[in-house]
Order: C-alpha cells, then structure tokens, then sequence
C-alpha cells in the first residue's frame, strides 16, 4: 500500500482534524495565540524566504535541497522548520497524536480506495501488555502466519514529541514494500515510548528494551529481527545495541536500518544548515531534558560517545547497519563520525544523498510521484532482503 502524495485537500482535512484537537486539548486561547503569532511567518517571512532562494539567488548558489525540490516540498521544509523552532512543545505534540494522525490516515486511505478490506494491505492493531507498561502497533501481511521478518522500529520526534500513529502510512508501506522484496509475511513492531518531560532516562530506554524482548518473544529467534528507528529513534536503538551486546549478546537482532539517527545528543558536531527543518539549540534543549540526572556523554544515553570499540563489536548485529542520512541535515557530521568508528567492527554501509533529516519518511508524503515516494523504503528493503535472504 502506497499512497499518493500529500494534496492539498488531505492538508486542509488534516487542518481540520488539528484544529478540533487543539481546541480540546489546548483551548481556544492558547489556539488562537499560536495561530496569530504564525501569521508574520505565513504571509511575509516565508513567501519573502523562499522567493529568495528560489527565484532571486544564482542556481550555483542555491543549496543542493533547494535545486531538487519541488515548491510544495519548500514550503511544507519552512512550515515543519518554524514549528520545530516557535510552536512550544505541548502545542506541538499535539500534531502527532493518535487523535490527529488516525482519523487523517483514514481519510488518505478512503481517497485511495483503501476502505475497510475492499483493497488488499497489511493489517495493523494495537499492542497493549502489563496495563500499558509496554504499547506499540503490530502490523503484518498476514496475521495467521508467523513472520519470516519482523522489524522493530522506533519513532523519533526528539523525545518530546511523536507517536506510533503518525509513522502508520510509513510502517503500513514499508510492510508492502519488504513483501515486494521478498519476504513472504514482513511484520513490524512499533513501540510506544514515554515522552519527556513526562519521564527522563532510563525509562525511554526500559520500554524499549520490553518492547525488543517482546519481539524476540514472537519470533523466537533474534535472527529474523531487524531493529530500526529515526532521529530519536534512531538513539534509543543504537542505547538497545549498547545493551544486548553488554548483557545478552546472543539475543542481537541481525541488522539494524537507522535513518538519520541522532548519535550525539549535545555536541558541536551537530550543526545548523540553511535547507534542513531542525534546529540545533532546541534539539540539545531536548537533550538534556531528556538525560535528567545523567552525563551527557554517558553511552547509553548518546550513544554517540561510546568510544569502546570492543564494547561497539558485542554489540554489531551480525549482518551489520546501514545509515540513510543526507547531506544537508544537522547530524551530517556527527552520524558519519560514527558510522566510521563502527566500521571496523563490523559490516557498516552509508547511503547518502542530498536532503534532510529522516527524508525517506517526509518524502513518503512529500514525493511528486510514486517512484520518488517509495525510493528509500525501497532502498531500505532491498538492503534487508539482501542481508537476510541472499546472504
């Protein structure tokens, strides 16, 4: 199941959906303040920006991200980038809860013909265990079968924001795509994490441990798993590695696909660029909260930091990890330096190209055409079919 690009009748449905939630989980006054303080960026800052850059600035002088992109993709890249840096948190995640992200996937899929079981795609459900100590989504090609793969992924959003909903459409695809490539019955498993400041390490970290285990519980055998995340996902799967390969090296998944991974939570590597959408300052604020009481250069918390390299070869999957990063992202640096400590411990492949951070996701959504849309699930698939079915 691959659905077409973002339109701007699923923008204004997805407004409509944001809008209700605000108003329920934030109130009308904090609504409206938002809404009016965005109205300077809307109507002169970022229509001046991006006529700028695209229609007054010499195409040599253009960034690599401005001369591939189309001008929906530009100014969606402006809208994600002020709300990253302006809108506070709390408003924020308000964007990327189950109330918002659902109801919107659903009205993406009844405009595909996706309604109900009248086209085929891979089913999902809930995962609840322990009274709510460990929830994620279970999706899979055919729940009457065991997988032949599951992957086990994890949601970015800088700790602080995200959940497992606004990644379905992405997740739902992905098990098509590895189906296509493949896999006879791909499965993922997606796990919910707390955000801060609700809680602060090591609780991020504990559920994602239970969610692995609980995978491991499925497939009974750590060789079909593939562990995955982005961002901030991508952190906490890289703390996972650190873990099982200091405690239980026998229970390592066999690959592992992180998509622009923030490696170093607080660090000079990590830097500010004209295309991407992140901010630095307010990722490290996030980094911290996220830390609470802990070192920021302790390992498990910013991976990032560990320079044990027999520590890093315990914890290598078998059939090695693959980064999927651009160029033009704030973690170019910092995820390249640890792609090239981990190299000689283990198999360690780098695919980058010229966009932002976690682009294989916002493209899903953001691609002119089904072929761009699909590239780096694609991608990603073919890398794990490769390691795990041709090897």
């Amino acid at each position: 199941m691959l659905l077409g690009q973002v339109s701007w009748p699923d923008i204004l449905v997805f407004v409509v959906f944001l809008t209700w939630r605000l108003l329920r989980d934030i109130g009308i006054y904090g609504t409206v303040i938002c809404a009016v303080q965005a109205l300077p960026f809307l109507c002169w800052r970022m229509p001046i920006d991006i006529i700028k850059e695209r229609y007054l600035t010499k195409l040599n002088r253009q960034s690599a991200f401005t001369r591939r992109s189309t001008l929906f993709q530009a100014l969606v890249v402006a809208c994600m980038r002020y709300g990253f840096a302006c809108v506070p948190t709390r408003i924020g995640r308000v964007f990327f809860t189950k109330g918002v992200a659902l109801p919107f996937l659903r009205f993406r899929m009844f405009r595909h013909g996706y309604f109900w079981r009248l086209r085929h795609r891979p089913l999902w459900r809930e995962i609840n265990l322990n009274k709510g100590a460990m929830k994620g989504i279970w999706i899979v090609e055919d729940d009457t079968k065991k997988p032949d793969v599951v992957i086990y992924y994890c949601h970015g959003g800088g700790f602080a924001m995200g959940t497992c909903y606004f990644y379905l459409e992405f997740l739902i695809s992905w098990v098509s795509i590895l189906k296509d490539s493949g896999f006879s019955n791909p499965a993922i498993f997606a796990v919910e994490y707390t955000l801060i400041p609700d809680k602060t390490y090591p609780v991020q970290l504990q559920e994602i441990i239970s969610g692995y285990n609980h995978v491991l519980s499925i497939t009974g055998d750590p060789g079909k798993v593939v562990v995955s995340g982005d961002s901030a996902g991508g952190t906490l799967i890289l703390s996972l590695l650190l873990h099982v390969g200091n405690r239980c090296p026998l229970k390592k998944p066999s690959f592992a696909a992180l998509i622009s991974p923030w490696t170093h939570i607080v660090s000079k590597l990590n830097r500010d660029t004209p295309s991407d959408f992140l901010s630095v300052s307010r990722l490290h604020t996030y980094g911290r909260l996220y830390a609470g009481s802990e070192k920021l250069w302790n390992p498990m918390v910013s991976p990032g930091f560990c320079m044990d390299i027999s520590w890093w070869r315990k914890a290598m999957p078998a059939r090695g990890v693959h980064f999927y990063f651009g160029s033009q992202e704030i973690f170019y640096e910092s995820i390249k330096a640890l792609a090239k400590r981990l190299s000689g411990v283990g198999n360690v492949v780098c695919h980058e190209d010229e966009s932002l951070h976690a682009w294989p996701f916002a493209v899903l959504f953001l691609g002119t055409h089904q072929e761009e849309r699909g590239r780096g699930l694609r991608r990603i698939s073919s890398d794990i079919a490769g390691a795990l079915l041709h090897t």
